[in-house]
């Protein structure tokens, strides 16, 4: 087989993640690489931790990174503190509320499941009900899921579990440096976050951060992996369970990022350079005009597709900021217009899962690729390729609709 030099094409990608990387962050991870406990990595260790906390709005003192997607962060934090047996409730609007349904299953919870239709979420207080009826020991919810384009509001139902002693722990792949994430104020016990959408570094870290209530089960079911529980610590009916994962298990990988740098795993080296110039990207930038900025694309977006003649999926109250959905017309492919988007033009859009596979598109605005130049590629593009597959659209309207957007802001100190 004829070895030929790696090509990476260049692409615009408009996905609800992976997204484009910023290109200081590239820069960062061609670093020389430092010694897991070599002072200068720890020091960066460190700092790491103090932009996560800022960047997740918290004073929790745990807030560091898992080695591995957005996924491994899920599974490292459901699998420390789910016990067998315990009741965990899991209010679903979309795909991955299956997800975290399927882990804590396999962590032997006593899963509750509520589900609503996709395209909508739920009234906080269809939640708050539950938790009063089931009286869970976790409940477990997606912030933003990408898969319908929705946004669970959440400060609600953070009172409400703290009120009935439940833990929250939060799905926050989608949202985090994209719209608020207040983890204090919103009494989230547990935030997860991934590196590849808002915060536009490469997939392959998973930060994360929890408190003290959350830091208690964690040490407890530690304390019976070294045989030292108490009964009142074991339970009734001696049934606690030390964690059965290794790598996924927080009372070790939090020894690794305290002071005592206890050895657990040989850490991602240039990832972490990535990520903590990428968390001082969005502070450097502030988070309120982050957060402005994916709100000025994402209308400026909206606005093109809608000057096309094209429609929305899903209720317009709940949508999540960082990704629209875009119903596919009748009698057009969805799956060749995103191969042509890509062959000719070089843009990635996305299908999606499950009841609206082939029903919708999803573009996402999202970190380094939400930017004026990309929106506006992006809506140009699409209409070209429509027109070839013969939809019913309105020519020429969509960009000049997203300029009008950017147009009416120029005056504003909102960078596009």
């Amino acid at each position: 087989m004829e070895r030929r030099q790696l090509h990476v094409p260049p692409r615009t990608i408009m996905t609800p993640g992976p997204v484009e990387v910023e290109p200081r962050v590239l820069q960062a991870m061609s670093n020389s690489i430092l010694g897991q406990f070599d002072p200068s990595f720890t020091f960066i260790m460190n700092e790491t931790m103090e932009l996560l906390r800022d960047v997740l709005e918290t004073k929790n003192h745990w807030a560091y990174p898992i080695d591995g997607t957005s996924r491994a962060g899920i599974e490292a934090m459901l699998c420390s503190v789910i016990e067998e047996g315990d009741k965990v409730l899991i209010p679903s609007f979309g795909r991955f509320g299956y997800l975290l349904t399927e882990i804590a299953e396999r962590c032997g919870a006593d899963v509750h499941f509520m589900s609503c239709a996709w395209g909508e979420v739920f009234d906080p207080e269809e939640v708050i009900k539950e938790i009063k009826k089931v009286r869970p020991k976790i409940v477990a919810i997606v912030h933003g899921d990408t898969s319908t384009g929705r946004l669970q509001p959440l400060k609600e139902i953070g009172f409400a579990c703290r009120e009935n002693d439940s833990l929250l722990i939060v799905d926050a792949v989608a949202t985090v440096a994209g719209t608020e994430v207040k983890t204090d104020e919103w009494l989230i016990d547990g935030v997860i976050t991934g590196t590849q959408k808002c915060i536009s570094v490469p997939s392959g870290m998973a930060p994360l951060t929890y408190n003290d209530r959350i830091e208690k089960v964690i040490l407890e079911r530690k304390s019976i992996e070294k045989g030292i529980a108490s009964k009142e610590q074991l339970g009734r009916n001696n049934t606690r369970r030390r964690i059965q994962s290794n790598y996924f298990d927080l009372s070790q990988l939090q020894d690794y990022w305290s002071p005592a740098r206890l050895n657990h795993h040989t850490e991602a080296t240039s990832m972490l350079y990535g990520l903590r110039e990428g968390l001082s990207i969005i502070l450097e930038e502030g988070l309120e005009q982050r957060f402005a900025r994916h709100r000025l694309h994402e209308n400026a977006l909206v606005a093109g597709i809608k000057a096309m003649g094209l429609s929305l999926f899903g209720r317009a109250d709940s949508k999540l900021p960082t990704v629209t959905c875009v119903n596919i017309p009748e009698g057009i492919n969805g799956d060749a217009v995103r191969s042509m988007l890509l062959d000719e033009f070089g843009i990635e859009i996305a299908s999606s899962f499950g009841p609206l596979h082939g029903k919708i598109w999803r573009i996402g605005t999202m970190g380094y690729s939400c930017q004026k130049r990309n929106v506006l590629l992006t809506l140009g593009a699409f209409e070209a390729v429509l027109l070839r597959h013969n939809a019913r659209i309105h020519v020429g309207e969509g960009v000049q609709a997203a300029l009008n957007v950017y147009k009416s802001v120029e005056k504003e100190e909102i960078s596009i």
